[in-house]
Order: C-alpha cells, then sequence, then structure tokens
C-alpha cells in the first residue's frame, strides 16, 4: 500500500501507535501542538513543528517575503487553537543551491514580521542543500496556562459549533497574508469555557470530522449558513484549506452572551454559528465533508 491509498490521517495513526511516551505528557500527536508538563513551572509547555513546500505550499513565482510569512504564521496558527502563546521558533531552510541569496533573505524577512507581531523570537535553526524544491520548516515552542488549554477533544453533545471568519477561496492569495487568531483564542478562553478548538488548515471538510473523531462525538451542521469568501461555493468554503480560521465548540448556554460580546470586541471579524455536535454523524454528512487531502 503506498501513501496515496493510505491517507494522511492513517499514515499518522500508523507512525504514533508504537510511539513512546512520558507521565509529563499531556497531550501527543494528534493535536495541533503537543502538550507537557515542566517540573516547578506554572503553565504547560507547548511544541509544534511545521513545514511549507514549494509546488505544494506555494507556487515557485509568489513574493518571498510572502512565502516566510506563511511558513511562520502557520505554526503561530497551531498555538491559536489551543489559546496558547508562541515564544521561541527555530527555522529549517532546505533550498537548491541555485536559488539567489536575496530570495532566502526575503523569505526570513516575512518569517520575521510575523515573529515580531506575535512576540516570538527566532532563536535558530539549520540550513541544507536539495536538488528538490524549497522547503521551509519552522519549529516553535510556547506555553498555556493549565486552566485555558483547550483541545479538539473535549466536544459534547449539544455544543454549538462556531467558526471565525470567512471559508473557501485560499488560492487567492489568502493563504499568503492570514493572521493568526491568537488574540481572539485568548479572548475566548479569557471569557468563555471553551469544550473544543482547532484551527482550519485542511478545510472544514476534513479538520470538524477530526475534531468530532478526537471528541467522539457526532456533528450536524447547516451548509447553507457556512460564511464564504466572496465568489466561493459551499464545497468550496468545505474543501478548499488554509483558511486558518478557528474552529470551536461551546456550551449553546453561553451562545446569546458570546454573540453579543463578540460583536463588540471584533466588530470586523465575524463568528458564524454553523451546527451543533451530536451523538452520531450521519453518513450523508461525511460524504461532502472531503477537505484538503495530503498524498492525493
Amino acid at each position: 500500500m503506498n501513501l496515496r491509498e493510505l491517507g494522511e490521517d492513517r499514515l499518522i495513526a500508523s507512525l504514533v501507535r508504537n510511539l513512546g511516551s512520558r507521565r509529563d505528557v499531556v497531550a501527543g500527536p494528534g493535536d495541533d501542538c503537543a502538550v507537557v508538563r515542566i517540573p516547578g513551572a506554572e503553565k504547560l509547555l507547548l511544541l509544534k513543528t511545521d513545514c511549507v513546500v514549494e509546488g505544494v505550499h506555494f507556487s515557485p513565482n509568489e513574493k518571498p517575503s510572502a512565502v516566510g510569512w506563511k511558513a511562520m504564521a502557520r505554526s503561530v496558527s497551531d498555538f491559536a487553537a489551543m489559546s496558547g502563546l508562541p515564544q521561541f521558533a527555530l527555522v529549517t531552510l532546505v533550498a537548491p543551491p541555485e536559488r539567489a541569496a536575496r530570495w532566502v533573505s526575503q523569505v526570513y524577512n516575512g518569517l520575521r514580521r510575523v515573529a515580531d507581531r506575535f512576540a516570538v523570537a527566532i532563536v535558530g535553526g539549520e540550513t541544507s542543500s536539495t536538488n528538490g524544491p524549497v522547503v521551509v520548516s519552522v519549529s516553535a515552542v510556547g506555553s498555556v496556562e493549565k486552566d485555558r488549554w483547550v483541545s479538539r477533544a473535549g466536544g459534547r453533545p449539544n455544543d454549538a459549533l462556531f467558526v471565525t471568519g470567512k471559508l473557501g477561496g485560499s488560492i487567492r492569495s489568502k493563504h499568503l497574508k492570514f493572521v493568526p487568531r491568537i488574540e481572539e483564542s485568548r479572548w475566548l478562553t479569557a471569557n468563555f469555557q471553551v469544550h473544543a478548538m482547532m484551527d482550519l488548515s485542511d478545510g472544514l471538510g476534513a479538520d470538524l470530522p477530526r475534531l468530532v473523531t478526537a471528541s467522539q462525538v457526532g456533528f450536524q451542521v447547516d451548509e447553507a449558513v457556512l460564511p464564504r469568501n466572496r465568489g466561493c461555493s459551499i464545497e468550496q468554503a468545505l474543501n478548499d484549506g488554509e483558511d486558518y480560521e478557528l474552529l470551536f465548540a461551546i456550551s449553546p448556554n453561553d451562545v446569546p452572551k458570546l454573540e453579543e460580546r463578540w460583536r463588540k470586541k471584533f466588530p470586523r471579524l465575524s463568528l458564524t454559528r454553523i451546527g451543533h455536535l451530536t451523538r452520531h454523524t450521519s453518513s450523508r454528512a461525511r460524504r461532502s465533508f472531503r477537505g484538503y487531502i495530503h498524498f492525493s
């Protein structure tokens, strides 16, 4: 069986099945960040690594500063998914010898712009040559309060499902200039009990099934109310991927207060209730939920 036949989720499950762990690991593979305890520390440590690959995550003619922005912002977005704050980052660059040094310098300009915006210190990394496409990998470390971290696994039946912003059409450069929802996620956990949360990197169609699988619940979504970017179809909103918006579950009792306070706090960013969690997921809903499929 090759990787196309196996698929990303089954591949990851097979790889992590026999990995060792430790008692101080709170959350390992399968969430947006790894969560670990540090003896004597007041907060939990968050760890994340992510990469962008030329020809997959960006085209060769994109502005190199935008490539750097995306490379750093992807990792930062995963901290937002868990209501954490990134603090330090390591950057690994793999590029062919023929690539212009100026191009690489501009990539790092983009990396630094995101790092400066979110108070992240780039503290090291690695470089290597290749005959293949450029790869920029970012590994980040940060923290979150013990009573505020959110995983994908806490969703409960009847929880209301919300998404921030609008979905679909990421290929129209949105995926190169999105702003991670750190401020929004921190506000959410400071004011409400968020049961489950993640960022939408592979599209609602792929990521919502991951959240409900982790939470061992089902879902019902009203596709007609999905917040779509201009010119996008419902299918694109479900399956284009790289939206980097927040998807979260919260008690239905908190919905009126959440919606009222959100409008006052974030008047320029929409918040849409798209459905709710259930005890079972219908097969009909799952057929239309595909998202971006790696190794396809």
